[in-house]
């Protein structure tokens, strides 16, 4: 439970956080299965749905509970799941069915390591999987990663945002860490929510699937009035399915636009967080919970007289390889650090091939301050 000591200043979990971070936005459906470190956003969802006229279901798996929130989004419902690493495996058909059918959803994952049942320790393991994870590799996914329990708050209310302006399924990618840390949170007075843009067109000339290329299309709901048919097959703007290759370019435009919705307009959904770059020689690249202790190494190599810079991504997917190339232009030494075997680091190589990037990698829990220096002062 959160204890509020003044009204809008709380100290709450990140879990806790969380949920009310998704009532804020909107979120009036939540379905999902029972799973450590994620638990406590079922049990919070469960009274607090309660509460704003919402729905609340316990499915029986993670994959019932991904198909049931994409069919609460059909109806008008903003919906959310929450799970952990072995459940968002289970999900990752469901995410690819989500992701073709334009359907606007939030799957927060509390990682834990793996692989199969791991453990309950925190890790950043499913990096790669929040992106990847769905057959077919011809989408684009959107993936906050938060680093205190006030981002757990403010990205649910950005996650749901962009899922409907986009109409994807956007990934909290939310570690064990995050979600049993307890801290300050504020709550601000106004919240921008965005809201599904409804049709304005009759319902003769409605095509559930057809918008300008940068952009998703309006959203019918079920009930509406317009006739919309849902598939996970290659389809048309219509809807309707393509089964032979003759017809293939009626859905091609289709295809491409469920990718270039979010490649058009990755400088407004990419976001950072940046101290000390103008002058940098060294920067730390750094994201989720470990970020903090990269941002506490910095401060000290800072006031050891070391010109190091500190780096956070918000957004980890799409990866904005030109911003990163910008920030990071003044200095000749890269350090990726995160918990796991490397999976940004990957990225950042790409964008930085002419810069001396160095990893730092653990495989459970976080880094110390003290690791981060002393690879930072190895550098240097």
């Amino acid at each position: 439970m959160a204890v509020g000591f003044l009204d809008n200043v709380f100290f709450m979990s990140g879990n806790d956080a969380c949920v009310e971070g998704a009532i804020a936005a909107g979120c009036r459906f939540f379905a999902g299965y029972p799973i450590t470190p994620a638990n406590e956003i079922a049990e919070r969802m469960a009274f607090r749905m309660f509460e704003v006229d919402g729905v609340f279901i316990q499915m029986e798996d993670e994959i019932a509970s991904i198909c049931a929130v994409i069919g609460a989004s059909w109806t008008g419902l903003k919906a959310m799941t929450a799970t952990s690493g072995p459940g968002f495996s289970l999900m990752q058909e469901g995410i690819g069915y989500a992701i073709a059918t334009e359907t606007p959803c939030v799957i927060v994952n509390v990682q834990r390591i793996g692989p199969s049942t791991g453990s309950i320790f925190s890790q950043q393991g499913d990096v790669m999987q929040a992106r990847w994870g769905s057959h077919g590799g011809i989408y684009e996914n959107i993936v906050l990663s938060p680093y205190s329990v006030q981002e757990m708050f403010s990205l649910t209310i950005e996650a749901f945002n962009l899922s409907e302006e986009f109409r994807v399924p956007v990934i909290l990618l939310s570690e064990a860490a995050i979600g049993h840390l307890r801290e300050r949170i504020v709550i601000p007075e106004k919240i921008n929510v965005v809201n599904r843009r409804k049709p304005t067109v009759s319902v003769k000339d409605f095509k559930p699937f057809k918008a300008l290329e940068n952009e998703a299309p309006p959203m019918a709901s079920f009930g509406d009035g317009y006739r919309v048919y849902y598939t996970g097959h290659l389809h048309t703007a219509e809807g309707y399915p393509v089964l032979s290759l003759e017809k293939y370019p009626l859905a091609e435009e289709v295809l491409k636009r469920i990718s270039s919705k979010i490649k058009l307009n990755i400088h407004r959904i990419t976001m950072f967080d940046t101290r000390y770059i103008d002058d940098s020689e060294i920067i730390v690249v750094s994201y989720g919970f470990n970020a903090r202790s990269a941002l506490r190494a910095v401060n000290e190599a800072r006031r050891k007289g070391i010109k190091a810079g500190y780096l956070r991504l918000i957004t980890l997917w799409p990866f904005n390889h030109q911003k990163i190339r910008e920030l990071c232009s003044h200095a000749d030494n890269v350090i990726v650090a995160e918990v796991n075997n490397g999976q940004i680091l990957y990225e950042v190589q790409r964008a930085l091939p002419s810069k001396n990037v160095t990893p730092l990698l653990k495989l459970v829990d976080a880094h110390t301050p003290i690791e981060i220096l002393s690879k930072i002062r190895e550098v240097a």
